[in-house]
């Protein structure tokens, strides 16, 4: 009798082989963290350099953005047939030569569009690393390794925005680009090496040799070997259906729901990463303690994605959401009061940061548990994908309201209300195959 490929990986023990797959997901996840404060922590120096208006700062701010969104719906679908692992490998060598580019621009047109490339590649490559770390990971650390290539995005940040601090007192705005293009090149040579193919893709898709790539995969992992592909994963590929799929029946609200939750809140997330670090300077730091403010919300980021998972097993994921969209609104408003106060801004940052982690890392671990298995990937993938339309947006907003004379203050009151109403959008959303009301797992499966 043959094995069962995903019942020996889920109740097996993690090995090294797959460790290592779960961290190079981790890393690469960081690689978006770092993109991002890019371009908002060298902000304050392009705007010095190029006379910039705060809408043509946000323009910058959400070129990136844009490219993320079109990633994730455009570019993204070719993991499913090309594989998971070469699409992983275009797209970081969209980013390193939209990142490197970058540094060689001229004015704000050839910027936006060449941060418009590099946010392409990472909103291509970020579902299928999702994929291969839910695949690689056993039911008892799947969590957990779901958790920290979560929180892989604010440890990037904020190791990149302390380096980033660094380059831009030393060597300006530029050498930051270049510092970013060079680290994604160097993660070309080891996803060749050490990042495997998609165990799903080979087993549903079937490409040329992959049974054998498959044993040479489950070898690696001290799992016994198959003499055919599973029959019956090959059926169940046939049922998926596409974005049409995700509008059936009574996922049609479901769907319509999370669209919204996730617009909204990464509406707030992205206003609040990309332009805190210049608004704190606005409100009379320098431009240092403003980077300084920027690293904290990521440093509040990698304690809120945890304490999240932590607490959602416990408290239950519906209750929890709730609560963390009312306390980081509150606490946006507090900031708000007191920006131009180092050590309490500094401290609410932090506060700012988890909370508003806690509220990313809740929808992501909300999203799959509301479509069935065969629709699973599709409805997450498109949940990002019209979230970065908010996150697109609310830079190009911000950057309008400054140029009208909004204070610093009003700016962040204005983008607590989205939280607020998301607490609608996510009550509207219907009780899955998990009980929304009691404790639910992280967990892909």
């Amino acid at each position: 009798m043959q094995p069962d490929i995903r019942e020996t990986i889920n109740h097996g023990t993690m090995t090294r082989f797959q460790v290592m797959a779960v961290t190079i997901c981790i890393v690469l996840n960081m690689l978006d963290g770092f993109d991002v404060l890019a371009m908002a922590f060298s902000a304050s120096h392009i705007s010095a350099a190029w006379h910039l208006t705060g809408k043509e700062i946000g323009v910058l701010l959400s070129a990136g953005l844009f490219g993320m969104a079109a990633g994730s719906l455009f570019l993204a679908p070719w993991a499913d047939r090309i594989g998971r692992r070469p699409l992983i490998l275009i797209c970081l060598g969209t980013i390193s030569a939209g990142m490197l580019c970058s540094a060689l621009a001229q004015d704000v047109p050839q910027l936006a569009v060449l941060r418009a490339v590099t946010g392409l590649g990472i909103g291509g490559m970020l579902a299928s690393i999702n994929v291969i770390t839910g695949e690689y990971a056993s039911d008892k650390w799947r969590s957990t390794a779901i958790v920290l290539q979560a929180t892989g995005y604010p440890v990037g940040a904020t190791i990149g925005g302390a380096i980033a601090g660094v380059l831009l007192a030393r060597y300006g705005w530029r050498s930051v680009f270049v510092f970013g293009g060079l680290v994604t090149l160097a993660m070309i040579p080891v996803v060749l090496a050490r990042l495997p193919e998609s165990l799903d893709f080979l087993i549903a898709r079937r490409p040329e040799g992959a049974l054998d790539k498959l044993n040479r995969l489950l070898a690696r992992m001290g799992r016994p070997t198959v003499t055919a592909l599973p029959v019956r994963a090959a059926a169940q590929a046939r049922e998926a259906g596409g974005v049409r799929s995700l509008f059936r029946g009574s996922l049609a609200l479901q769907t319509l729901m999370i669209w919204v939750s996730f617009f909204l809140v990464m509406f707030t997330f992205y206003f609040v990463l990309s332009w805190t670090p210049k608004l704190l300077v606005a409100a009379g730091m320098s431009a240092q303690q403003g980077i300084t403010g920027g690293v904290l919300l990521n440093v509040g980021g990698i304690v809120g994605g945890t304490a999240f998972a932590f607490l959602a097993a416990r408290i239950g994921l519906r209750p929890l959401l709730w609560s963390c969209f009312i306390v980081t609104a509150l606490l946006m408003v507090g900031f708000g009061l007191y920006a131009g106060a180092l050590s309490t801004a500094f401290v609410l940052a932090i506060l700012i940061g988890a909370g508003i982690f806690g509220c990313m890392v809740g929808l992501y671990a909300y999203a799959p548990i509301l479509y069935p298995a065969q629709t699973r990937t599709t409805g997450m993938g498109w949940s990002i994908g019209m979230g970065r339309f908010g996150a697109v947006l609310a830079p190009l907003v911000a950057g309008s309201l400054l140029d009208a004379g909004w204070p610093t203050a009003n700016l962040y009151y204005a983008f607590a209300l989205p939280l607020l109403v998301a607490i609608a959008s996510v009550g509207l959303l219907g009780r899955s195959q998990a009980s929304l009301g009691e404790p639910v797992r992280l967990s892909t499966h």
